[in-house]
């Protein structure tokens, strides 16, 4: 293993160390994390927490296809964008759908193919599409987003500028890590994240 990529090791650990376990989107019932995953875009988690309350009677596929609308529209206005997330919502499901409903159908396709399929459907972008493919599809990925890369940028990696290049170049660190490892990886730089904008002016020489 290269040298930096040790580096980049040793600095999830440290801040799975300092964070601790984090468990994110481990509800029963997957339908509720997926469709979070598009609630959540362009607002805060508690708005998102507020519309998936409103939608706990209606969290399977078929009820969310076959829901109107207006009312979709109506209960995930919290979350704000809720026309355009309520087309996201009902695309995904009939996504699924249309591919047989069942998650054990997905288990024979590589992370490649299955990442594709989801860029395809509107309202998936990469983060989303990687969220999806670790917290519901259960396949180690590293989530690049915001937060990671103003983070390891800071600690001297990079200088990541995209998504698609820090993923890139955080690949080699994945093998050996199952999907519950690059869970935490994700949450605890995400926690981090929100304390540094808190407190720009934070301590990180721990981290490094």
């Amino acid at each position: 293993m290269k040298q930096t990529d040790k580096r980049k090791l040793a600095v999830l650990t440290a801040l799975m160390n300092h964070y601790g376990t984090q468990r994110w989107w481990e509800h029963d019932n997957p339908i509720e994390d997926w469709v979070s995953m598009i609630l959540v875009q362009q607002t805060t988690g508690i708005n998102a927490e507020k519309a998936v309350a409103n939608l706990q009677p209606y969290l399977t596929p078929q009820q969310l296809i076959e829901m109107p609308m207006d009312q979709l529209q109506e209960l995930i206005r919290p979350a704000g964008f809720y026309r355009q997330k309520s087309q996201y919502i009902k695309e995904l499901m009939n996504w699924f759908m249309a591919r047989g409903g069942d998650f054990k159908v997905f288990e024979n396709i590589s992370t490649s193919d299955l990442r594709r399929e989801l860029l395809d459907i509107k309202g998936v972008g990469e983060e989303t599409a990687d969220d999806m493919l670790l917290y519901i599809f259960h396949r180690p990925v590293f989530i690049a987003d915001t937060y990671a890369r103003r983070l390891f940028n800071r600690l001297g990696f990079g200088p990541y500028k995209t998504y698609h290049q820090m993923q890139l170049d955080f690949a080699d660190i994945i093998p050996g890590h199952d999907d519950q490892v690059c869970r935490e990886w994700h949450a605890v730089i995400d926690e981090h994240g929100k304390a540094f904008r808190r407190n720009e002016q934070m301590d990180e020489s721990w981290i490094k």
